[in-house]
């Protein structure tokens, strides 16, 4: 028997539906609230509010669980690379081998970027945010791709994605270059997808440049660990551009610029200034701890603890290895890192720390691996940007197909009543 949820307001009651996931998540169908009752909920950050059904991602905060497509994170992290996980977002299955030969083969046919783009990147500073000049660079794509996706052509979807995905690893590292001053890289289509990042950033006219293993591997892994995150305000960002039939590029140009902000993709950014912070006030981890448990004082640690997560942060677990892979095969010494280290071993064992949940979160130990690999600090959210584009094209697609309306949110008024009109000189 399907299940209702019963509402009373002014002396009346209204039934509602109620909808259940296929993960026994319960939620109340509010869609006719406003037609039945004249009422609306109010909901500030959407946080007990669904926008849409989807079959992507599912996360339980409380439990600690992230699944892509029904497969655990775990799994995939472990046994798959970065290209099939994108496919599976994407596509809804895990490719076969010869998918996932076709796949890459056709990203490498859409890695060249119109040269003319090169005089965009050119009007930027060489101080502007590499967010900045990411989100105009993918929207700029429009000009270039004026031709509206067809979503439910499957061959021009499937060009779509493979386009999207080829040209914006590109010009996600001509940010890198144009800031470094560098000469801009073409893809090397003999590479695969991520070791082709590490050579677009770092390799330079005066002489080969060759990956470290373990660091191409440490990558793939962040970028699936980014790759989806259910509607999160990026993703959610996307859809609800998306939603007024807005192009692909536009939308997810969108999504750069909700991902650059401190709250959400620039987190790691933030683990770094901390981090620095510490270290340019001696460097003393218990005295900083000690700041962090007195809620009179306004420092905070960053990278600890997680909104949706109550539980450690299953990203969290699996990248922890990687960064001390990636810490081992570069054998860097950084005094910012071993500060790291002391504050990862305090938040592991204080119990302050864990009873509230206050754990190391994927942000924590993103910022780490990218710091030991020479990143930059300003380049933390484009390569958070790489990994979580192929979520952002399946919730695109996924909205798309489903023919959501547009996005419009109602609004409590709180401003004045009606008021007469005076005119200037009457003020």
């Amino acid at each position: 028997m399907s299940k209702t949820a019963i509402l009373e307001l002014d002396g009346n009651k209204y039934e509602f539906p109620v909808i259940v996931g296929t993960e026994n998540e319960v939620a109340i169908d509010v869609e006719k609230l406003r037609g039945a009752t004249g009422a609306i909920t109010i909901d500030p950050g959407y946080k007990n509010t669904g926008s849409c059904k989807s079959e992507i991602t599912f996360l339980d905060g409380e439990e600690g669980i992230l699944r892509y497509r029904g497969y655990a994170i775990e799994d995939l992290a472990d046994k798959a690379n970065f290209l099939e996980v994108s496919y599976l977002l994407v596509f809804g299955e895990l490719p076969t081998t010869a998918q996932l030969e076709k796949f890459e083969n056709d990203i490498r046919k859409y890695t060249l970027v119109n040269e003319e783009m090169k005089n965009i990147i050119d009007g930027f500073p060489k101080t502007a945010h590499p967010m900045g000049v990411l989100s105009s660079l993918t929207s700029a794509l429009t000009a270039f791709n004026p031709k509206s996706v067809n979503v439910d052509n499957e061959k021009e979807m499937y060009e779509a994605v493979c386009k999207t995905m080829g040209k914006f690893l590109v010009i996600a590292t001509w940010t890198y270059r144009k800031r470094m001053g560098y000469p801009l890289n073409y893809y090397d289509n003999t590479k695969g997808y991520v070791e082709n990042f590490m050579r677009l950033m770092f390799e330079l006219p005066t002489g080969p440049y060759k990956a470290d293993a373990k660091v191409v591997s440490a990558l793939d892994k962040l970028f699936i660990l980014h790759a989806d995150h259910e509607q999160n305000c990026s993703t959610s960002t996307v859809r609800i551009v998306g939603s007024s039939h807005a192009g692909l590029f536009a939308s997810i140009s969108a999504g750069v610029s909700a991902l650059w902000g401190p709250l959400h993709g620039g987190a790691n950014q933030a683990v770094l200034e901390m981090l620095q912070e510490i270290h340019d006030n001696g460097g003393d981890v218990a005295k900083f701890v000690l700041k962090a448990k007195d809620k009179d004082d306004p420092f905070r640690l960053m990278g600890f603890g997680h909104r949706v997560y109550k539980n450690f942060d299953p990203r969290a677990t699996i990248i922890k290895k990687a960064a001390d892979d990636v810490l081992s095969a570069l054998g860097v010494d950084d005094p910012l890192l071993d500060i790291a280290k002391q504050l990862e071993k305090v938040a592991l064992e204080d119990e302050y720390f864990k009873a509230r949940n206050l754990y190391p979160n994927v942000d924590f130990y993103s910022g780490i691996i990218y710091r030991a690999m020479g990143i930059p600090v300003e380049m933390f959210t484009v390569l958070f940007a790489i990994g979580r584009l192929p979520g952002w094209i399946a919730q695109w697609k996924e909205m798309r197909l489903n023919k959501e309306p547009i996005g419009r949110p109602r609004q409590v008024y709180t401003g004045s009543p009606l008021r007469p009109f005076k005119e200037v000189k009457d003020r």
